[in-house]
């Protein structure tokens, strides 16, 4: 556990994308940094050209490349992440997944792996049922991680999205500029926590999982769960999801607080 420098902005690292040029992940990625810098974080890109530099992670190896040691250092000093992913047969991509297992090299960290950070979810796919299976399979890779992923990941069907551009989506929700999520002013108060469920959709947005994924900033304290599920809702109502449920979670037919954080 560790606490928030509140006098910086936070940094927000994107990892993903294939080796292709133009690919629809990694434009997703993109729009969803845009939207993290629009909040007010820093931003860092690690794309598929840089992602395909990596050499295949071996632990017994204990000489890291410059690109290795890249990666390692920004994600060491980041607050938050973003990792987008195609969907390959069921799974995430190797290039993807390649530079997750490259991050073992913060297993003995104060901060060990993703510990502490919100991570986003962004996964695109030729199709609902892959964008939903590895959708999940991403979460769970974060879990595995000590990350906290965004409880609402965002899935992107390519069979019906298109993106023409590094700026332009052929689906409004997508986008940064959707008129949704710029036409009301920003409110950074926390009210109440989402409870730690898995999202029951994987539909939302890319710009709403960067904006779950940077909200936590300027939060005390920094690694409670109101730092990495940062769900008021005034927050829902700027990005036009329905209200939060009560904090209270149910057990043993009595309320009970939220163990990890208390509240």
């Amino acid at each position: 556990m560790t606490s928030f420098d509140y006098h910086r902005r936070p940094l927000v690292v994107g990892i993903g994308g294939p080796t292709r040029a133009a690919s629809s992940t990694e434009r997703a990625l993109g729009f969803a940094l845009r939207g993290a810098e629009t909040a007010g974080a820093k931003t860092r890109l690690f794309g598929g050209a840089f992602l395909h530099s990596l050499p295949h992670y071996a632990p017994e190896n204990s000489i890291r490349t410059d690109e290795q040691l890249e990666l390692i250092e920004a994600v060491r000093h980041a607050d938050a992440l973003i990792i987008a992913t195609p969907g390959y047969h069921g799974g995430v991509s190797g290039l993807v997944k390649n530079a997750l297992d490259t991050l073992e090299e913060l297993r003995a960290d104060e901060r060990p792996y993703l510990d502490g950070r919100a991570v986003g979810c962004i996964v695109t796919a030729y199709g609902w049922q892959a964008a939903g299976s590895v959708l999940t399979s991403l979460r769970s890779i974060v879990h595995a991680l000590r990350g906290w992923p965004t409880p609402f990941g965002a899935g992107v069907n390519t069979l019906e999205t298109r993106f023409d551009s590094v700026d332009t989506c052929s689906d409004a929700k997508v986008s940064i500029n959707s008129p949704r999520s710029a036409s009301k002013p920003r409110n950074s108060r926390l009210r109440s926590p989402r409870t730690l469920r898995e999202a029951r959709t994987p539909t939302r947005s890319a710009s709403a999982s960067a904006a779950r994924a940077t909200s936590a900033r300027g939060v005390k304290p920094a690694l409670c769960l109101r730092s990495v599920l940062p769900f008021c809702p005034s927050v829902q109502t700027e990005f036009g999801f329905p209200p939060a449920p009560s904090p209270r979670i149910r057990g043993r037919g009595r309320s009970r607080s939220c163990a990890p954080c208390g509240t």
